[in-house]
């Protein structure tokens, strides 16, 4: 039986792509551990843009999330230590995983099940693939909360329903105790008109849950990856690293007490 622990699951999803969902992932994970806090990144998009922004490749990549999903080995045998962070790689192979997952029973736990002997950690953040496939599905049956990044333009909200209504889907019948926490505004610039409307826009439809802190349209945010750099060790000095670091802090003072 899986039991929840004080350790915080947290999947980042959106299937559209482009809106600053690995790179959230990513800095989000390296501000948490910059504020003290424990951190495992788990790679589930087999694209593997997580496990290539922070320069993992050659070696490390015999052992990810796929064969920690298909139950070929542990948990503790597929953790790369990167740039402070802790890491669940993925690779290619994860692509064929939707088709080749899809007849095992019980396939939307293999996730969760894989992660109930993780301890001594603060946050599991999950990068999810740009689709709501069997992938997506074991990270929402796996998390606590789901943040969502928001691009700061026109077509933000289109496919929003879809998403909303599997987040709903999963809660009635695999995760009551999953709820959506935060939603992250990305790409932001205060001198775009559009911008300021789209996330008045956002705010009117999600209220509270977006974060007070929007992640400004940064180039350093976009070069980090190609150093395998997360952006505090890239260019700490950058706009990004400090509206990664500011979000951290209102995550952190998000967080009810513990009883």
């Amino acid at each position: 039986m899986f039991t929840k622990s004080k350790m915080k699951i947290i999947a980042l999803m959106n299937q559209k792509g482009g809106v600053g969902k690995t790179t959230s992932t990513v800095n989000i994970g390296a501000g948490l551990n910059k504020l003290g806090k424990r951190v495992l990144l788990i790679d589930l998009d087999p694209q593997a843009n997580l496990t290539y922004s922070l320069g993992i490749q050659g070696h490390d990549l015999r052992k990810t999330i796929y064969e920690l999903l298909k139950g070929q080995i542990s948990t503790s045998d597929v953790i790369v230590e990167k740039n402070g962070l802790q890491v669940i790689p993925a690779s290619l192979d994860l692509s064929g995983a939707e088709i080749e997952l899809s007849g095992m029973a019980g396939r939307e736990f293999l996730l969760r099940e894989s992660l109930t002997k993780l301890s001594d950690l603060d946050y599991v953040l999950l990068d999810c693939p740009p689709s709501l496939g069997l992938l997506t599905l074991n990270s929402l049956v796996a998390a606590d909360e789901v943040y969502i990044p928001v691009q700061s333009e026109f077509l933000a909200l289109q496919g929003m329903s879809k998403l909303l209504q599997t987040v709903e889907i999963v809660q009635k019948r695999l995760n009551p105790s999953l709820e959506i926490t935060g939603i992250i505004g990305t790409r932001y610039d205060s001198r775009k008109t559009l911008n300021k409307e789209v996330v008045q826009k956002i705010q009117s439809y999600f209220g509270a849950k977006l974060f007070k802190t929007l992640i400004r349209d940064n180039v350093a945010l976009a070069e980090a990856p190609s150093h395998g750099q997360d952006i505090f060790a890239y260019k700490s000095d950058s706009n990004g690293a400090e509206d990664y670091l500011k979000l951290c802090k209102e995550i952190l003072k998000r967080e009810k007490p513990t009883k």
